[in-house]
């Protein structure tokens, strides 16, 4: 058990002066990876940093890597995580024996909407705890039954809404859709982002080496950046891409296929499932971070990507406009235009050459707003306001 500190509010303490636990569900966690597992560990850490107690209930499972199941309970980087069984899809995996882990929580906390967000709702009156939900984007993140989702989202996602006292939309475009449903319980924080894993690593010099970050998901629109590659190589030689991340529906293999296809094997490079010091170590040479992704429910790694002093140069989706709106170093690049897309790496380089354009010391610095410290605060008030308020 995690020791109570004094930076636990009062208002938030058991009545036998221990500490309040915070069970955290969730259909993917560690060693899963990906922005959802990276935001939900960040959270837990800072909360475990203010004498919280917290737990992690999750899926049993990697789902982009089949294979042995994981242990039924682990303690990760000081964080209690249970496991348990599923079937179904991956999208919505339907994991009753949940229910056998919320009896001692003091508040539940569900990450995105799926079966958890469902059924820990409609099943209010078996576990009888209060909940907060944070929306992670929904279930919009590409077109695919785009009118099926748009029915689902204004009824049963209305309903299982009624459940929870907040739910914290993680992005401004999360918030106009959530406020569709449920108004007044809305409250927008966005995601930190782990702004010291790399911060201030990218090339010291100028370089024509661009990485990509991110699971290998449909959405992401990685078949445009290798598209982009061609004739930006074309232009120089030089030019270089890393793609890092994580099977998801595309497979590194899928990838491969598609770059020897374009005959640039010797300019794009396939990183899957590699650790922090690996992605530390290319990002070391590149001057560039390119996300081609058609929706991201905040955009955390292209922060991340910031906080290393890459340029990024990113898809003009609701949240990349959100942050290009902040953020001047943000160029927002139209991926479905290869040729035009290849124009403004060149543009950036040149610019980076000639000190015409953001200097890494200052993208470094703005990337330094997103720190977990200020977001895992502003979690702690809504969990103060959900618990100081009557159980109904």
């Amino acid at each position: 058990m995690n020791m109570i500190s004094t930076a636990t509010p009062q208002a938030l303490r058991r009545t036998d002066g221990t500490a309040p636990l915070i069970v955290h569900v969730t259909r993917q966690f560690a060693p899963s990876r990906g922005g959802l597992e990276d935001v939900i560990g960040n959270l837990c850490r800072q909360l475990l940093k203010r004498g919280f107690r917290v737990r992690v209930v999750t899926c049993n499972s990697v789902f982009a890597e089949p294979g042995p199941l994981l242990p039924a309970h682990e303690i990760v980087d000081g964080i209690e995580v249970v496991r348990i069984p599923w079937s179904g899809s991956t999208r919505y995996p339907i994991a009753p024996q949940v229910f056998r882990h919320l009896a001692d929580a003091d508040l539940i906390h569900v990450h995105a909407i799926d079966f958890f967000f469902d059924a820990l709702s409609w099943g209010r009156l078996l576990h009888r705890r209060p909940m907060v939900a944070t929306t992670h984007g929904g279930f919009f993140h590409t077109q695919k039954y785009a009118a099926l989702k748009k029915i689902w989202f204004r009824t049963v996602t209305r309903a299982s809404a009624l459940g929870y006292r907040r739910l914290v939309c993680c992005s401004q475009s999360d918030a106009a859709l959530f406020s569709q449903i449920a108004a007044e319980r809305t409250v927008t924080i966005e995601n930190g982002a782990n702004t010291e894993k790399f911060a201030g690593r990218a090339s010291p010099a100028p370089a024509r080496h661009i990485v990509t970050i991110g699971r290998f998901s449909v959405n992401k629109r990685l078949d445009r950046l290798i598209a982009m590659m061609r004739p930006l190589v074309q232009t120089n030689p030089e030019w270089h891409l890393d793609i890092i991340g994580a099977p998801s529906d595309l497979s590194a293999a899928d990838l491969e296929r598609q770059i020897a296809a374009t005959g640039l094997s010797q300019h794009v490079s396939i990183h899957a499932g590699v650790a922090d010091a690996t992605i530390a170590e290319r990002i070391g040479k590149a001057s560039f971070f390119a996300s081609a992704s058609e929706y991201e429910g905040f955009g955390v790694v292209a922060i991340e990507a910031m906080s290393a002093g890459l340029v990024p140069l990113l898809h003009p989706n609701d949240a990349y406009r959100n942050l290009a709106g902040r953020h001047d170093c943000i160029r927002l690049v139209d991926f479905s235009e290869a040729d035009g897309a290849a124009r403004a790496f060149e543009e950036a380089y040149r610019h980076a050459l000639d000190g015409t354009g953001a200097s890494g010391k200052r993208i470094v610095a703005e990337a330094a707003a997103y720190s977990w410290d200020s977001v895992a605060d502003r979690y702690v008030d809504v969990y103060e306001t959900v618990l100081a308020k009557p159980r109904r």
